[in-house]
């Protein structure tokens, strides 16, 4: 008979606590400078905040009559809703400037997507096109402080004047752009919500000229 060979013996993988353990990889001084310190953010409840949206180069002049009357009526339709408000704007040639309210980050998303959703839509209309009108997300700023609203204020409601310095002279006694929030025909209001944040009902005033106090009051 052939030899039978030894019995292979079982090795049973128990669990262990103790003994040695693994070795924790540590962080060299390059990793430690380049992780991104974690703060707290500021309530957007509690902070206005300055947004600026380009349009791609196929669309037509933002400041023409023809997309501005559909851009305004946007504005109407979402200026408040979902706790996002819009307090100011003024529309360029290529891009918008709004000055916006919102309870927290995701009424501040919903409000800007709902509201380029609506601007898209109208212009796609007009131009006779489909697609993509706006070239990239939007740009936001949170303004913390009266000093930054009212910065921020004038750069929105007099930017036409940087933009086309030749219109200086003619608005030299009245400043106010058609194409802004802080035009307001006889009759007829801006489609803008009523500010409720401290900082855009009160602070901004603090730090305001009484130029900016005509174009920027209700």
């Amino acid at each position: 008979m052939g030899g039978k060979g030894k019995p292979k013996q079982m090795q049973l993988h128990l669990p262990t606590w103790g003994g040695r353990r693994k070795r924790k990889r540590r962080c060299t001084e390059q990793q430690r400078l380049t992780k991104v310190p974690h703060r707290r953010r500021p309530a957007l409840a509690r902070h206005p905040v300055l947004a600026t949206w380009r349009v791609l180069s196929h669309v037509w002049n933002l400041r023409s009559r023809r997309c501005f009357s559909r851009i305004a009526r946007a504005f109407s339709c979402g200026r408040d809703r979902f706790g996002f408000r819009i307090v100011h704007f003024s529309v360029q040639g290529n891009h918008l400037h709004l000055v916006v309210e919102a309870d927290d980050e995701r009424a501040l998303a919903r409000g800007m997507q709902g509201l380029g959703v609506r601007i898209a839509k109208a212009l796609n209309r007009l131009m006779g096109r489909k697609g993509a009108v706006f070239a990239d997300h939007y740009h936001a700023r949170i303004l913390r402080s009266p000093t930054q609203v009212a910065n921020a204020l004038a750069y929105v409601l007099m930017n036409f004047l940087h933009h086309f310095p030749g219109e200086a002279a003619r608005y030299a006694k009245d400043a106010r752009d058609p194409f802004s929030s802080a035009w307001r025909e006889q009759g007829t209001d801006p489609p803008v919500a009523t500010a409720r944040t401290w900082l855009l009902t009160i602070g901004w005033r603090m730090r305001a000229g009484p130029g900016l106090a005509v174009l920027a009051d209700p």
